[in-house]
């Protein structure tokens, strides 16, 4: 069978067209590759991206092949209205088997791109203060493109879409620094009364990773409404869990002038562990409370009733937003400059709603410029870059750069030729002197360092640390939480 035949069979499979419209469909197809067709062979939407470049109908580059790879998808993917029509028929049996739809969708379309998703290195462990972790070093996500990276240089107009998240990407066709999205589908949800966006997202770090987006283009923040909207999302998709980045620079997410959460479904290390000390509030009876045994300062709220759990969730909220203890470095405000916030989590069990509230605090310091409560510099060489939502609840993302940089590392702990970077040799001698390194055991000493600077990388970013002062210092907090909500 020729490509463009066998593929314009499978744009008439997928439901957007019918029989009637073959002819149409092939001269869609031809417009963007060619007309001259070929032997279908491996991977259909690859080979005719080829052929297209054969053709001279795009240039051989990366945002060319990206672009013609996502609109080719596109013809075989239900146009919005179509999929958002699907997927509502679906969720009035049940939300599993909607989302199970959509995301199957979204693979099948390569929005959702498995194969480069499935590159990344993935392991768990637990470290040596007993927290279980989880490891990627994520290299899904492909090289910048030389051109991309010289347009947006020069790019200094009014952008469309504003950014990444806006759901003006539906189905944008993309260009040089701007990212395409032919194939993007996004189902429309009203939640709390506004409208928002439900997505995927395309270089996952985990299972059904997904996207809740405003649909406006507003800066993120942390309040009342906050907690409202992700009760509401958890009772839509009560499968999925649901959070946000804390909305300030250094403890949020890279994305913080648009509005969003991410979920999917997945149980993180955080929300399997236990809480260590319970805390009663006499003025919610209704609500289990207390201090969670994890590298970060979390506090946990349990309940059936979810509007007690937001009222009370947004005292705490409110509270430690003013909150100060020198004794921890702990300080709320510099003049008008907020420096504290959360990052909330919900996920829901046995017919009650779970509430993470992780106490965030992003002051800097001569010492630590980067952020008192931020990885410190001797754990850089692993791990530099802010810690969000996802790596808060216990699954470390780091940097592609250490897959070929570890390679080099092993070989040094081994005795043979190497190029250990500067950077990682303290670390290397340090786990050298106390491990007895062999060719056997070296991928598991190593899988077990990095599980241990990981759980380090939380404690620094924790407010209140896993020690007498800061023990103390929880203390101070409860107390005075407790006799402000009562």
């Amino acid at each position: 069978m020729k490509v463009i035949e066998k593929f314009t069979n499978q744009v008439i499979a997928g439901g957007r067209f019918k029989p009637m419209d073959r002819v149409y469909v092939a001269n869609q197809i031809k417009a963007l590759v060619g007309d001259e067709d070929q032997e279908a062979s491996g991977s259909t939407v690859k080979q005719l991206v080829q052929l297209a470049i054969d053709n001279h109908k795009i240039k051989d580059d990366i945002t060319s092949r990206e672009i013609l790879n996502d609109k080719l998808y596109d013809l075989a993917t239900p146009i919005p209205s179509q999929v958002n029509e699907i997927f509502s028929e679906k969720m009035q049996n049940s939300a599993q088997e909607a989302t199970d739809w959509f995301y199957k969708l979204c693979v099948d379309n390569n929005y959702v791109k498995k194969e480069a998703i499935a590159k990344n290195v993935v392991f768990s462990g637990k470290g040596k203060q007993g927290h279980n972790l989880e490891i990627t070093i994520n290299l899904s996500k492909p090289e910048k493109d030389p051109k991309a990276i010289a347009a947006a240089a020069h790019d200094t107009g009014k952008k469309y879409p504003q950014c990444a998240l806006c759901i003006e990407n539906e189905g944008y066709l993309g260009d040089y620094g701007k990212n395409a999205r032919s194939n993007l589908r996004i189902i429309r949800m009203n939640i709390a009364g506004h409208p928002w966006g439900f997505q995927y997202s395309p270089y996952a770090y985990f299972n059904e990773h997904c996207i809740f987006l405003d649909t406006l283009h507003e800066p993120m923040h942390i309040n009342q409404q906050t907690l409202i909207n992700l009760v509401e999302i958890e009772k839509m998709l009560p499968g999925y869990f649901v959070g946000s980045n804390a909305d300030l620079p250094i403890v949020g997410g890279s994305m913080l002038a648009h509005e969003h959460y991410q979920g999917g479904r997945h149980i993180f290390p955080m929300m399997s562990a236990s809480i260590k000390k319970n805390i009663g509030f006499n003025s919610y009876p209704n609500v289990q409370a207390g201090i969670v045994d994890w590298p970060m300062s979390d506090l946990r709220l349990i309940s059936e009733d979810s509007l007690d759990l937001i009222d009370l969730g947004s005292k705490i909220i409110k509270f430690w937003d003013h909150y100060d203890d020198a004794a921890c470095q702990i300080k709320s405000y510099d003049g008008k400059i907020r420096h504290h916030t959360v990052t909330p989590i919900m996920h829901s069990g046995r017919g009650k709603f779970i509430l993470d509230l992780v106490l965030r605090d992003n002051n800097t310091s001569d010492k630590y410029p980067l952020g008192i409560f931020h990885p410190h510099k001797k754990l850089w060489h692993i791990k530099k870059e802010n810690i969000g939502l996802i790596e808060v609840m216990g699954r470390a993302i780091l940097p592609g750069r250490l897959k070929n940089e570890l390679e080099e590392v092993k070989k040094y702990w081994l005795g043979e030729d190497n190029k250990i970077a500067v950077a990682h040799k303290a670390w290397a001698d340090e786990v050298k002197a106390h491990e007895n390194i062999t060719s056997e055991n070296v991928e598991q000493v190593m899988k077990q360092s990095l599980v241990d600077v990981f759980e380090e990388v939380l404690q620094d970013a924790g407010v209140f640390k896993n020690n007498p002062n800061g023990e103390e210092g929880w203390q101070r907090f409860i107390d005075a939480l407790i006799k402000s909500i009562a």
